[in-house]
């Protein structure tokens, strides 16, 4: 009897072993553990573009208050992130070792189109999550051909079409004059403006310059464009370049509408290195709270993120957009880790960063949610028109959702 008891029993664990979810057992690849989720990350914490190494400063700073309270899903997150000096070289060299030396799990947040270019094909070819990318190209929302890159910004062609069908509608007479990063960053911005613009983009842009990212100054470029007569300008720039440009046109007395893509409407890093003063009038867009607006000062989340800032990173500015931007992508970063569970597999990753259902990232303005499918890796689509009153960027018109 105690026999067919004890077998009885043991059957009975057999099936109950067989039930259980397979979520309930633990799933690993390189870089994650029991107590650990290693991720990479290059970012420009040196060269032309290093006013964006505070990104990857202040997500250090977040992941280190993370572990000191426990971790995600009691694993501590070991980051990694090397400076590429906005290199694309530098960056293949350092996402070699990020992957196949330090074997992290995934990468997160490499910064510029690009850094972020030169390594496409190579992270997508190892299967490695290339997730939450500082650059909102619009290539990075092709899942069907790169299944493992997903950006974070909102889309460089939706944005400069947002400003092109504002001044469209606003302005449709306007003489327009246009500064560019020669390169894929700089030409995704003009091609979604073109297309706001449509069919009068030919007749209404006047004068279009160009620079390159290793350009001491962007001056000469400024005086010409004045030079053609040009009553409208759109500044697309990284921000060393969008504050040079603010100054040049104050000290050479344009007036332009002047409008300054998002990645470099910083107030702290760009608008005051330029002067506050000189930045009145300048129309953006914002989908981040602004660490220099008032109107935020008894938001939760903005008082956990200045609280951070004053007691890891110091240094650090919590009115430089750089630094809420990083926030945001780190807290979409846990939620996506969160939702993984123990099932910490690169395939599962990128499982759960393409369907995100209305998720609000609390650094991110109320209502811009963050959304994606298997086949549409685009987070955000809607967008804030600003305007900067000489302290703070103020909403005019309503949230405007660009496809």
């Amino acid at each position: 009897m105690k026999k067919r008891q004890f077998t009885l029993t043991a059957l009975c664990l057999s099936i109950a072993a067989f039930a259980m979810p397979a979520s309930a057992q633990k799933k690993y690849d390189p870089g994650a553990s029991d107590t650990e989720i290693k991720i990479g990350q290059t970012m420009p914490y040196s060269g032309p573009a290093s006013a964006y190494g505070v990104i990857g400063k202040v997500q250090a700073a977040y992941f280190k208050q993370l572990n000191e309270q426990g971790g995600v899903n009691g694993r501590k997150i070991n980051f990694i992130t090397l400076d590429d000096g906005y290199s694309p070289p530098k960056t293949v060299e350092m996402v070699r070792r990020l992957v196949e030396q330090d074997e992290v799990l995934l990468l997160m947040g490499t910064l510029g189109t690009p850094p972020n270019s030169a390594i496409h094909k190579y992270v997508n070819a190892k299967k490695m999550p290339h997730m939450f990318l500082a650059t909102g190209a619009s290539k990075w929302n092709d899942p069907k051909n790169f299944p493992w890159t997903i950006g974070f910004n909102p889309n460089y062609h939706s944005e400069g079409k947002l400003y092109g069908q504002h001044i469209l509608a606003t302005k449709p007479n306007a003489k327009i004059a246009v500064l560019v990063q020669n390169d894929d960053y700089g030409k995704d911005y003009l091609g979604g403006f073109k297309d706001g613009l449509g069919a009068k983009a030919a007749s209404m842009i006047v004068a279009q310059a160009s620079y390159e990212v290793s350009d001491p100054t962007i001056d000469s470029q400024i005086v010409t464009l004045k030079g053609s007569g040009a009553d409208t300008f759109f500044n697309i720039t990284t921000p060393k370049f969008a504050a040079q440009a603010i100054r040049k046109i104050d000290d050479v007395g344009w007036k332009p509408t002047h409008y300054l893509n998002q990645v470099s409407a910083s107030v702290g890093s760009v608008l005051k290195p330029a002067g506050l003063d000189k930045s009145v009038g300048l129309i953006s867009m914002l989908y981040i709270k602004d660490g220099s607006d008032p109107k935020w000062d008894n938001d939760p989340t903005m008082k956990e993120f200045k609280a951070l800032i004053k007691k890891y990173t110091p240094e650090v500015s919590p009115d430089d957009a750089n630094a809420t931007y990083a926030y945001s992508v780190a807290q979409i970063m846990v939620h996506v880790l969160k939702q993984a569970g123990d099932n910490l597999t690169r395939e599962n990753i990128m499982k759960q960063a393409a369907n995100i259902k209305d998720f609000q990232v609390p650094m991110v303005l109320p209502g811009v949610l963050a959304n994606t499918t298997p086949t549409d890796f685009a987070l955000y689509q809607t967008m804030q028109l600003v305007k900067f009153d000489g302290k703070n960027w103020v909403d005019f018109g309503k949230p405007v959702a660009v496809k």
